[in-house]
């Protein structure tokens, strides 16, 4: 189980830190833009797209490393005051809804990009760019932070019938 945890962590942390360097070509193309647009008098048609599709894929690809880091937004108005081992149980729960609507975001997004793929599907402007590569990011981002989700719930578990700490995330 030790290295399973350990695998997923790592898959989160590698995964997070290579998508990350997604923020290079999306200030790398706005910034093509605004020199074109109010230097040279001569904006683009593709920017807007390209900017947009860049930023979805870092979006869902860095859910797991975010879920690794415990970055996303909780409310713990009363959570925060808990014994570990109580706010692990009550993730417990949680986690029955997460897995829920993650597993739903990876079922109907690969229905969307297999879709897509199979139609050549391409976005409704005078660019046209293919819409397939993007919304395959979306049951790979799927895949991932389920993935962390489980190493994440396996942790809480232990922690909750044994009262013991499973292998640390980070």
């Amino acid at each position: 189980m030790e290295k399973f945890l350990k695998t997923v962590d790592r898959i989160s942390e590698l995964s997070g830190k290579g998508v990350s360097f997604l923020v290079i070509p999306l200030v790398a193309v706005i910034l093509y833009e605004i020199v074109a647009r109010y230097i040279f008098g001569s904006p683009t048609i593709w920017v807007h797209e390209t900017a947009q599709m860049i930023y979805g894929a870092y979006v869902i690809l860095l859910g797991a490393y975010v879920l690794q880091r415990g970055g996303h937004v909780n409310v713990d108005l009363l959570y925060g005051r808990f014994r570990p081992r109580v706010r692990a149980a009550i993730d417990l729960v949680t986690w029955l809804l997460f897995f829920y609507f993650c597993g739903l975001l990876l079922w109907k997004g690969g229905e969307m990009a297999w879709e897509s793929l199979l139609l050549g599907e391409t976005e409704p402007t005078s660019f046209a760019p293919p819409v397939y590569p993007i919304k395959m990011m979306i049951p790979l981002g799927a895949f991932l932070i389920l993935l962390q989700g489980l190493a994440k719930f396996i942790r809480d578990l232990t922690l909750v019938f044994t009262g013991k700490e499973a292998v640390h995330e980070h």
